[in-house]
């Protein structure tokens, strides 16, 4: 809560094909024409001096252009806004810079220049090796084209790269996905990122799955891609540091471990999410989220109003209580100290039922200084602990 720094988050809406598993704020945009992009640009910059002044005096800690796919911007538009970002907060040592990439040849095309601009590390959604499961996923490319973008991010020599693996994809077999390991491994990059298949309501896949028309793999099946990205990718030196996430040592995800730490981000874009820093009315800070309709957003801000879906949610200390637990156990676990710190007693006060069940049913574990963990199953079966504490 003492942190005095800032993470910027920028929301890019525009994908090529939006996928049918994905229900975030995105748009088609095939191509992307300029008038759009730079009216949109003009809309973040807009945004970000209306916002800055809550976060003023904090040290820019990292930024990060996620999205949609954010490496359709052209590379002038994203050194324009890294530029601006950096601009707006004080300077506190390295800023790392994140750009999520696709697979594409245009994509490729433009890395040298996203390296001028000032990127710094590449996010790049890989998904899968194997064409198959691409095609079930509705992804735009094949796998030919991710090993040859791959080798493209390795020869423009960022700092650091991370993959991002899909599991439990429709028709996709353990032996499929442990061949997307073994060229993941290959690569040898800094970071890597597997993400299990969730079906979103209102998303095509959850439509198919309502009429039966989506296989998936079963629960086994799952359990045991788990066990398997984790047990290939420590042995290759990625050392698992959140339940979805891996990396070398020092090159875990700084702007990414700020939501985990529940430490302030600016949002910026269409559907984005901020969390502002505490003070003297909101001592767990306020979160904030932007309208998800691109329309909306682009009014909003031309108009010279506010983005915002809804009233802003000043958090209390129930919600922020339930947020420190769930959150610090997705990253490792919970610091009973430094939860006390913060809420004036030790976890234990608020959740001894909770905490005995769970240690119990052997999810949990709870040594004599009160910190918590996830036990391996209890990393299986995260979504059911962490009912316990929201």
């Amino acid at each position: 809560m003492s942190d005095a720094s800032v993470g910027v988050y920028v929301h890019v809406p525009f994908c090529e094909r939006v996928c049918p598993y994905c229900d975030f704020a995105v748009v088609a945009a095939r191509p992307l024409a300029v008038d759009l992009e730079r009216r949109y640009l003009a809309a973040l910059l807009h945004e970000l001096q209306a916002r800055r002044a809550v976060f003023e005096h904090r040290s820019l800690a990292s930024l990060y252009l996620g999205g949609g796919t954010p490496s359709l911007l052209r590379p002038e538009s994203v050194a324009e806004l890294v530029a601006a970002v950096r601009g707006a907060f004080a300077a506190g040592g390295p800023v790392e810079v994140t750009l999520e990439v696709n697979p594409s040849t245009l994509e490729r095309e433009r890395l040298p220049g996203f390296r001028a601009a000032g990127v710094s590390r590449l996010s790049v959604g890989i998904q899968s090796f194997d064409d198959t499961v691409l095609r079930r996923l509705g992804r735009a490319h094949r796998a030919d084209e991710a090993r040859a973008t791959l080798a493209a991010c390795r020869k423009t020599e960022f700092d650091a790269i991370s993959l991002d693996l899909i599991f439990a994809a429709p028709d996709q077999t353990l032996a499929s996905f442990e061949r997307d390991l073994g060229e993941v491994i290959g690569f040898q990059p800094e970071h890597v990122s597997t993400y299990e298949l969730t079906i979103e309501a209102g998303t095509p896949f959850a439509k198919a799955a309502a009429r039966g028309r989506l296989a998936l793999p079963d629960e086994e099946i799952v359990l045991a891609m788990q066990e398997l990205a984790e047990a290939r990718l420590r042995a290759a030196g990625l050392n698992r540091y959140e339940i979805s996430n891996y990396a070398r040592p020092g090159f875990e995800a700084v702007h990414n471990r700020r939501y985990w730490e529940r430490r302030p981000v600016l949002g910026l874009g269409v559907g984005a999410f901020s969390t502002d820093p505490p003070g003297p009315q909101a001592p767990f800070g306020v979160r904030r989220a932007n309208r998800r309709e691109l329309p909306a957003y682009l009014r909003c801000i031309e108009e010279d109003r506010s983005p915002e879906a809804e009233p802003a949610e000043q958090l209390d200390a129930a919600t922020a209580r339930g947020e420190a637990i769930f959150l610090g156990l997705r990253a490792g676990g919970v610091d009973a100290a430094r939860f006390a710190a913060e809420f004036h007693q030790p976890p234990r006060s608020f959740y001894r039922a909770e905490i005995e069940a769970l240690v119990g049913a052997g999810l949990l574990e709870e040594p004599d200084s009160g910190d918590l963990r996830l036990t391996a199953r209890g990393r299986q079966l995260a979504d059911h602990v962490f009912m316990h504490f929201v």
